[in-house]
Protein backbone atom coordinates (compact mmCIF):
# COMPACT_ATOMS: atom_id res chain seq x y z
CA UNK A 1 0.00 0.00 0.00
CA UNK A 2 1.69 3.71 -0.65
CA UNK A 3 2.22 5.46 2.17
CA UNK A 4 0.08 7.97 3.40
CA UNK A 5 2.93 10.70 2.24
CA UNK A 6 3.37 9.27 -0.99
CA UNK A 7 1.39 11.08 -3.82
CA UNK A 8 -0.01 8.45 -6.29
CA UNK A 9 0.15 9.41 -10.09
CA UNK A 10 -3.53 9.36 -11.32
CA UNK A 11 -2.60 7.64 -14.71
CA UNK A 12 -5.92 8.29 -16.00
CA UNK A 13 -6.04 11.40 -15.99
CA UNK A 14 -6.14 11.36 -19.87
CA UNK A 15 -7.84 9.31 -22.02
CA UNK A 16 -11.05 8.89 -20.82
CA UNK A 17 -12.45 8.64 -24.65
CA UNK A 18 -10.54 5.34 -24.93
CA UNK A 19 -10.87 4.51 -21.80
CA UNK A 20 -15.35 4.51 -22.18
CA UNK A 21 -14.28 2.84 -25.93
CA UNK A 22 -12.47 -0.21 -24.31
CA UNK A 23 -13.10 -1.06 -20.88
CA UNK A 24 -14.79 -4.17 -20.41
CA UNK A 25 -18.01 -3.45 -18.93
CA UNK A 26 -19.34 -5.25 -15.41
CA UNK A 27 -22.18 -7.29 -15.18
CA UNK A 28 -25.81 -6.68 -13.82
CA UNK A 29 -25.85 -9.02 -11.59
CA UNK A 30 -22.85 -7.52 -9.95
CA UNK A 31 -24.97 -3.94 -9.49
CA UNK A 32 -28.13 -6.23 -8.30
CA UNK A 33 -26.20 -8.08 -5.78
CA UNK A 34 -24.51 -5.22 -4.27
CA UNK A 35 -28.25 -3.33 -4.42
CA UNK A 36 -28.98 -6.62 -2.34
CA UNK A 37 -26.84 -6.59 0.05
CA UNK A 38 -27.45 -2.25 1.07
CA UNK A 39 -29.66 -1.83 3.87
CA UNK A 40 -31.90 0.46 1.47
CA UNK A 41 -31.97 1.78 -2.43
CA UNK A 42 -31.57 5.51 -1.51
CA UNK A 43 -28.18 6.27 -2.67
CA UNK A 44 -25.19 4.53 -3.95
CA UNK A 45 -22.04 6.35 -4.43
CA UNK A 46 -19.13 4.70 -7.18
CA UNK A 47 -15.41 6.34 -6.29
CA UNK A 48 -12.97 6.61 -8.48
CA UNK A 49 -16.05 5.95 -11.24
CA UNK A 50 -13.69 6.31 -14.31
CA UNK A 51 -16.88 6.81 -17.30
CA UNK A 52 -19.21 5.39 -14.91
CA UNK A 53 -19.15 1.26 -16.30
CA UNK A 54 -20.88 0.50 -12.81
CA UNK A 55 -22.11 3.37 -11.68
CA UNK A 56 -24.69 3.35 -14.29
CA UNK A 57 -25.47 0.01 -13.55
CA UNK A 58 -26.38 1.07 -10.23
CA UNK A 59 -28.61 3.36 -11.04
CA UNK A 60 -31.14 0.51 -11.96
CA UNK A 61 -31.38 0.14 -7.99
CA UNK A 62 -30.87 2.91 -6.48
CA UNK A 63 -33.36 6.31 -6.10
CA UNK A 64 -30.24 8.25 -6.45
CA UNK A 65 -26.56 7.42 -7.51
CA UNK A 66 -23.21 9.76 -7.19
CA UNK A 67 -20.15 9.41 -9.13
CA UNK A 68 -16.79 10.57 -8.11
CA UNK A 69 -13.79 10.54 -9.99
CA UNK A 70 -10.81 13.01 -9.29
CA UNK A 71 -10.22 13.88 -13.29
CA UNK A 72 -12.26 15.86 -15.25
CA UNK A 73 -11.49 13.58 -18.36
CA UNK A 74 -13.00 10.09 -16.88
CA UNK A 75 -15.75 12.37 -15.89
CA UNK A 76 -16.32 14.45 -19.10
CA UNK A 77 -16.75 10.75 -20.99
CA UNK A 78 -18.98 9.18 -17.83
CA UNK A 79 -22.59 7.72 -19.08
CA UNK A 80 -25.26 9.84 -18.28
CA UNK A 81 -28.40 8.68 -16.33
CA UNK A 82 -31.32 10.22 -15.31
CA UNK A 83 -30.56 9.30 -11.29
CA UNK A 84 -26.82 9.83 -11.87
CA UNK A 85 -24.32 12.73 -10.81
CA UNK A 86 -21.44 13.23 -11.64
CA UNK A 87 -18.46 14.79 -9.69
CA UNK A 88 -14.77 15.54 -9.78
CA UNK A 89 -13.66 14.34 -6.48
CA UNK A 90 -11.34 12.59 -4.90
CA UNK A 91 -11.46 9.23 -2.95
CA UNK A 92 -10.24 10.70 0.53
CA UNK A 93 -12.38 13.82 0.22
CA UNK A 94 -15.88 13.10 -0.18
CA UNK A 95 -18.44 15.62 -1.31
CA UNK A 96 -21.20 13.49 0.83
CA UNK A 97 -23.48 14.31 3.91
CA UNK A 98 -22.77 12.35 6.98
CA UNK A 99 -24.81 9.31 6.90
CA UNK A 100 -25.66 9.82 3.40
CA UNK A 101 -24.81 6.52 1.24
CA UNK A 102 -26.39 3.58 1.30
CA UNK A 103 -23.53 1.79 -0.72
CA UNK A 104 -20.31 2.74 -1.47
CA UNK A 105 -18.32 0.76 -4.17
CA UNK A 106 -14.91 1.44 -5.57
CA UNK A 107 -14.49 -1.09 -8.86
CA UNK A 108 -10.78 -1.09 -10.19
CA UNK A 109 -9.79 1.37 -8.52
CA UNK A 110 -9.08 0.79 -4.91
CA UNK A 111 -5.29 0.05 -5.42
CA UNK A 112 -4.96 3.98 -6.47
CA UNK A 113 -6.55 5.25 -3.12
CA UNK A 114 -4.52 6.30 -0.19
CA UNK A 115 -6.96 3.76 2.06
CA UNK A 116 -6.95 5.08 5.74
CA UNK A 117 -8.28 8.21 4.86
CA UNK A 118 -10.44 6.63 2.32
CA UNK A 119 -11.77 4.48 5.14
CA UNK A 120 -12.21 7.63 7.43
CA UNK A 121 -14.60 9.37 4.69
CA UNK A 122 -16.12 5.91 4.10
CA UNK A 123 -17.34 5.51 7.94
CA UNK A 124 -18.33 9.36 7.70
CA UNK A 125 -20.65 9.37 4.97
CA UNK A 126 -21.76 5.61 5.02
CA UNK A 127 -25.61 5.37 6.35
CA UNK A 128 -26.31 2.95 9.49
CA UNK A 129 -25.58 -0.71 7.80
CA UNK A 130 -24.12 0.73 4.91
CA UNK A 131 -21.81 -1.66 2.67
CA UNK A 132 -18.53 -0.66 1.37
CA UNK A 133 -17.70 -2.73 -1.82
CA UNK A 134 -14.30 -3.12 -3.25
CA UNK A 135 -14.35 -4.50 -6.57
CA UNK A 136 -11.71 -5.33 -8.94
CA UNK A 137 -11.45 -7.91 -11.96
CA UNK A 138 -8.05 -9.85 -12.35
CA UNK A 139 -5.98 -11.00 -15.40
CA UNK A 140 -7.90 -11.96 -18.33
CA UNK A 141 -7.91 -14.79 -19.53
CA UNK A 142 -8.02 -15.77 -23.79
CA UNK A 143 -8.92 -19.28 -25.50
CA UNK A 144 -6.29 -21.28 -25.58
CA UNK A 145 -4.75 -20.61 -28.88
CA UNK A 146 -3.98 -17.34 -27.48
CA UNK A 147 -3.88 -17.44 -23.88
CA UNK A 148 -0.08 -18.66 -23.29
CA UNK A 149 1.54 -15.86 -25.48
CA UNK A 150 -0.69 -13.12 -23.75
CA UNK A 151 0.16 -14.71 -19.97
CA UNK A 152 3.83 -14.50 -20.70
CA UNK A 153 3.20 -10.47 -22.32
CA UNK A 154 1.40 -9.41 -19.05
CA UNK A 155 3.71 -11.31 -16.59
CA UNK A 156 7.45 -10.93 -18.05
CA UNK A 157 7.40 -8.63 -20.89
CA UNK A 158 5.12 -5.97 -19.87
CA UNK A 159 4.91 -6.97 -15.44
CA UNK A 160 8.07 -4.54 -15.11
CA UNK A 161 6.03 -1.68 -16.28
CA UNK A 162 3.17 -2.00 -13.99
CA UNK A 163 2.77 0.26 -11.28
CA UNK A 164 3.27 -0.84 -7.59
CA UNK A 165 -0.53 -0.85 -6.74
CA UNK A 166 -1.51 -3.37 -9.79
CA UNK A 167 -0.33 -6.42 -7.20
CA UNK A 168 -3.26 -5.50 -5.19
CA UNK A 169 -5.45 -6.17 -8.50
CA UNK A 170 -3.15 -9.15 -9.33
CA UNK A 171 -4.35 -10.53 -5.65
CA UNK A 172 -7.58 -9.75 -5.95
CA UNK A 173 -7.30 -7.37 -3.32
CA UNK A 174 -6.63 -10.34 -0.44
CA UNK A 175 -3.95 -8.41 0.77
CA UNK A 176 -5.76 -5.04 1.31
CA UNK A 177 -6.25 -4.18 4.43
CA UNK A 178 -10.14 -4.09 4.90
CA UNK A 179 -11.18 -3.26 8.87
CA UNK A 180 -14.84 -4.32 8.73
CA UNK A 181 -16.91 -6.54 9.04
CA UNK A 182 -16.60 -8.98 5.91
CA UNK A 183 -19.59 -10.62 3.57
CA UNK A 184 -19.80 -12.93 1.54
CA UNK A 185 -20.01 -12.89 -2.32
CA UNK A 186 -20.40 -15.47 -5.18
CA UNK A 187 -18.74 -15.68 -8.11
CA UNK A 188 -18.97 -13.26 -10.74
CA UNK A 189 -16.78 -13.01 -14.06
CA UNK A 190 -17.03 -10.23 -16.52
CA UNK A 191 -16.73 -12.16 -20.67
CA UNK A 192 -17.09 -10.33 -23.69
CA UNK A 193 -16.51 -11.49 -27.52
CA UNK A 194 -14.22 -9.44 -28.99
CA UNK A 195 -12.41 -8.14 -32.25
CA UNK A 196 -9.13 -7.98 -32.54
CA UNK A 197 -9.05 -4.37 -32.76
CA UNK A 198 -10.79 -4.56 -29.52
CA UNK A 199 -8.72 -6.35 -27.94
CA UNK A 200 -5.50 -4.00 -28.66
CA UNK A 201 -7.61 -1.01 -27.98
CA UNK A 202 -8.65 -2.18 -23.99
CA UNK A 203 -3.98 -3.29 -23.99
CA UNK A 204 -3.74 0.74 -24.71
CA UNK A 205 -5.48 2.08 -21.18
CA UNK A 206 -2.97 -0.06 -19.56
CA UNK A 207 -0.94 2.29 -17.02
CA UNK A 208 1.69 -0.57 -18.02
CA UNK A 209 1.71 0.05 -22.02
CA UNK A 210 1.65 3.81 -20.99
CA UNK A 211 5.16 3.46 -18.85
CA UNK A 212 6.41 0.84 -21.29
CA UNK A 213 5.59 3.70 -24.33
CA UNK A 214 7.26 6.39 -22.34
CA UNK A 215 10.61 4.58 -21.49
CA UNK A 216 11.27 4.17 -24.96
CA UNK A 217 10.05 0.46 -24.95
CA UNK A 218 7.60 0.29 -28.20
CA UNK A 219 9.26 -2.67 -29.86
CA UNK A 220 8.21 -4.41 -27.03
CA UNK A 221 4.33 -3.69 -27.39
CA UNK A 222 4.89 -3.62 -31.31
CA UNK A 223 6.29 -7.13 -31.29
CA UNK A 224 3.09 -8.81 -29.00
CA UNK A 225 0.92 -7.00 -31.44
CA UNK A 226 2.76 -8.84 -34.34
CA UNK A 227 3.00 -12.07 -32.51
CA UNK A 228 -1.51 -12.13 -31.10
CA UNK A 229 -2.57 -10.77 -34.46
CA UNK A 230 -0.85 -13.36 -35.96
CA UNK A 231 -2.36 -16.31 -33.77
CA UNK A 232 -5.71 -14.34 -33.57
CA UNK A 233 -6.20 -14.78 -37.80
CA UNK A 234 -8.91 -12.98 -39.15
CA UNK A 235 -9.25 -9.52 -37.36
CA UNK A 236 -13.15 -9.36 -37.08
CA UNK A 237 -12.74 -12.82 -35.65
CA UNK A 238 -14.70 -12.41 -32.47
CA UNK A 239 -12.53 -14.41 -29.68
CA UNK A 240 -14.10 -14.83 -26.08
CA UNK A 241 -12.23 -12.88 -23.25
CA UNK A 242 -12.84 -13.31 -19.37
CA UNK A 243 -11.67 -11.56 -16.45
CA UNK A 244 -12.56 -12.61 -13.28
CA UNK A 245 -14.27 -10.37 -10.69
CA UNK A 246 -13.08 -10.09 -6.96
CA UNK A 247 -14.28 -8.28 -4.39
CA UNK A 248 -14.02 -7.05 -0.31
CA UNK A 249 -17.15 -5.78 0.81
CA UNK A 250 -17.93 -4.70 4.31
CA UNK A 251 -20.91 -3.23 6.87
CA UNK A 252 -19.70 0.04 7.90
Amino acid sequence: MPSNADPIRNWFEQGGRAYARFRPEYPPELAAFLASVAPDNRMAVDVGCGNGQLTQLLASHFDAVVGLDPSADQIANAIPGKRITYQCAPAEQLPLSDGSASLITAAQAAHWFNLPSFYQEARRAAAPDGVLALVSYGVLNLESALNERFQRFYWNEIGPYWPAERKLVDTGYATIDFPFEELAAPPFEIRVHWRLSQFLGYLLTWSAVRSAKEAGREELLLGFANDISSAWGDENIQRAIVWPINMRIGRL
